[in-house]
């Protein structure tokens, strides 16, 4: 054998192998691990070979996120982020600066506000006008169901007291009828349709601002799980096909072409277009995005049985199945038929059944061929449909960030669940004993794009530096050994990249290095570990 071009020793390496088998050495040839072992792969050092002493650091697998929007993330950093708090004042105060640094611009857009900033998770329009009041300014939240705007952009989209609700989303409303200031789900893109498009250049600048970022978190490959237009988010594919052409595209990326929840079958002969077209280097697309449901904040998640009010009495809302159920059935059928991965958005215990009868329903009429068919999210999850991932072979793609109490679970969703349906969110132990394959994501710009950080959640089932001691459903939280699994095998497994997510001889070298043992240290610290290194392809992307 050739001396290696990379060396790391003095380990631990975690291999992620179905053994989970720890060594101490690795080494790299060209762009794929060569050997894994102990003191004998030290034979393969050469003159020119790189040896990085680890000295007790953790070498794992790169994190693979199952879900994420890594253009629109990226382009937040770049507009009016408020991310960084949950203060209503500090809220406007950064959309006070953010307008008065860019008097060029037509519109002020961006977001990350939280809902549980506000009472009843409802900012007023009048709240923004108080600071930009002869601009528009439309706000995403968080979660990138809801958005929030000011009178002027209201007025621009002629929004009225007289306004119908589209089908798909709500106006959040006044005493009297009139706008309130917040637009649900489909209703976003009653304004968003007016604000300025993207330019090429500014997608192309998201992503490589995401990019970095990603990588800096230990992040090398991920799945975007929406490419196509919605709800104001401009269409990302141009930004992977011009970086994976020109080589500035150092990540792995899977793709996810959106389902118009409007139309039908007939626009599928089009994405088999866009899949042979989406395809260069390490940008590929293979999935087709079903968004099922919304979410349970704001009332949209789709449950079998109607939410409670403020009083703890049953409304007769259940929420909303954006694509008929017994049609979703004969499109993922057909998707399925095609070779297509079906990536469902599915978050209360209705969707995710609806999703799931759909995968049987394409077993059952094709076959088992294979398609890696997962659902994202899985907030509330019947007790009766925990066996049916297995038994279907539907992958359970988690964002263990939202499996912790904090003020939106305590004070905006609980409530409106009730006990039995609270102790039915994100069972993640549940599923992993039953049998099913678990990938993870962050879901950001939604949430934190930091693997470790979902994690620690996975495992600890509360946030990191969270003031409340309770652990949430503490019979869900996942052995570390299995989270890891989750971020790096699992990931690699939805994405279909066979040759990656473990440290295996000839599979592709695409690496971390942790600034310590998070095996060795108390589950409680996992969040405080760091990304020293990443590697793609044996090519260093990160280093700090």
């Amino acid at each position: 054998m050739a001396t290696a071009d990379l060396v790391f020793t003095r380990g631990p390496v975690l291999t992620v192998d179905p053994a989970r088998t720890r060594a101490s050495s690795l080494a790299v040839v060209g762009d794929r691990i060569a050997a894994v072992g102990h003191d004998e792969v030290l034979a393969l050092v050469g003159p020119g070979t790189e040896v990085v002493d680890l000295t007790g650091k953790l070498l794992l697998p790169g994190f693979q996120d199952a879900h994420v929007h890594a253009v629109a993330g990226g382009r937040e950093l770049a507009e009016c982020d408020l991310s960084g708090t949950v203060g209503v004042t500090e809220y406007l105060d950064l959309v006070r600066g953010y307008a008065d640094a860019h008097p060029d611009h037509a519109w002020i857009t961006g977001g990350g506000w939280s809902m549980e900033s506000f009472d009843g998770g409802l900012p007023t329009r009048q709240l923004l006008d108080s600071v930009v009041p002869d601009r528009p300014v439309l706000l995403s939240n968080r979660d990138h169901h809801g958005a929030w705007a000011n009178t002027r952009a209201l007025e621009l989209a002629g929004i009225g007291a007289d306004t119908p609700d589209p089908a798909d989303g709500r106006i959040e409303r006044e005493a009297d009828g009139s706008p309130g200031g917040v637009l649900q789900e489909g209703a976003i893109g009653l304004v968003a349709r007016l604000v300025p498009a993207a330019t090429p250049q500014d997608r192309l600048a998201g992503l490589l601002r995401a990019q970095k970022l990603l990588h800096s978190l230990g992040v090398t490959a991920w799945h975007d799980a929406l490419l196509g237009s919605f709800g104001g988010m401009s269409d990302p594919s141009d930004a992977y096909l011009t970086a994976a052409r020109d080589g500035s595209l150092t990540a792995r990326v899977t793709g996810a072409l959106w389902w118009d929840r409007g139309r039908g079958a007939e626009q599928i002969d089009e994405l088999v277009a866009k899949r042979e077209e989406l395809r260069h280097g390490r940008f590929r697309v293979g999935s087709v995005k079903i968004m099922q449901d919304g979410i349970a904040e704001n009332f949209t998640a789709a449950l079998s049985s109607p939410y409670l009010d403020g009083c703890g009495c049953a409304t007769t809302n259940t929420g909303i199945s954006f694509v008929d159920p017994m049609a979703l059935r004969g499109y993922v059928t057909e998707l399925d038929a095609l070779d297509f991965q079906v990536h469902f958005h599915a978050l209360g215990d209705r969707a995710v059944r609806e999703a799931l009868d759909a995968v049987e329903a394409a077993v059952t009429a094709n076959g088992r061929r294979g398609n890696r068919h997962h659902l994202a999210h899985l907030q509330v999850v019947h007790p009766d449909d925990i066996a049916r991932f297995a038994r279907l072979g539907a992958i359970a793609n988690i964002q263990p960030l939202w499996a912790a109490h904090e003020r939106q679970m305590d004070e905006l969703t609980i409530p409106f669940l009730g006990p039995e349906r609270t102790a039915w969110q994100y069972p993640f132990g549940g599923l992993l004993r039953a049998g099913a394959t678990l990938a993870a994501g962050s879901d950001w710009p939604v949430s934190s794009p930091a693997p470790l950080e979902g994690i620690h959640v996975a495992v600890n089932r509360r946030a990191p530096e969270a003031g409340d001691e309770r652990v949430f459903l503490p019979e869900h939280r996942l052995d570390l050994p299995s989270a890891l699994a989750a971020y790096t095998a699992g990931s690699a497994h939805v994405n279909r990249l066979d040759d990656t997510g473990s440290l295996v001889p000839g599979h592709l070298a695409d690496l971390v290095v942790l600034d310590r043992d998070i095996l060795a240290a108390p589950p409680e610290e996992i969040a405080e570990a760091r990304v020293e290194r990443t590697y793609v392809g044996g090519r260093l992307v990160h280093a700090v």
